[in-house]
């Protein structure tokens, strides 16, 4: 009989809140910071690439916390990365800096993003 695939097992829930409770405020932190002090304007690509970074680094986190091989390190840097761009970005859209289409697309490049940081933070897991 195959076996059925479990999604209870495949993540670790405590990990993951702790790399949701870090990656959330420092994306929050970001986008207020970049919306008083009028930076978002003129540098959006750079506000881009820090929470990709965050989301990579969260991700990263998770991996080498859980250390349960690749797969579940990339599928969870991948949850904790877009939980806490997507929360963390939709700051601007109530605050006029982002639409909500521009959110998604910003969360899904975020989810890609935790998941390599997932896949990089199991590879240091292998090696400690």
């Amino acid at each position: 009989m195959p076996q059925r695939w479990d999604q209870s097992r495949m993540l670790d829930t405590p990990a993951l809140r702790r790399a949701i409770l870090v990656g959330t405020p420092l994306q929050m932190l970001t986008m207020i910071v970049g919306h008083f002090g009028g930076l978002l304007a003129s540098y959006e690509i750079g506000f881009l690439f820090a929470g990709m970074m965050i989301s990579a680094t969260v991700g990263y986190l998770y991996a080498q916390d859980t250390a349960k091989g690749y797969a579940r390190g990339a599928y969870g840097g991948a949850i904790a990365g877009g939980m806490c761009a997507l929360i963390g970005i939709a700051v601007s859209v109530p605050l006029g800096d982002m639409a909500p289409k521009a959110l998604m697309l910003r969360t899904l490049i975020c989810v890609l993003t935790g998941a390599v940081g997932g896949l990089y933070g199991q590879m240091a897991a292998d090696w400690a």
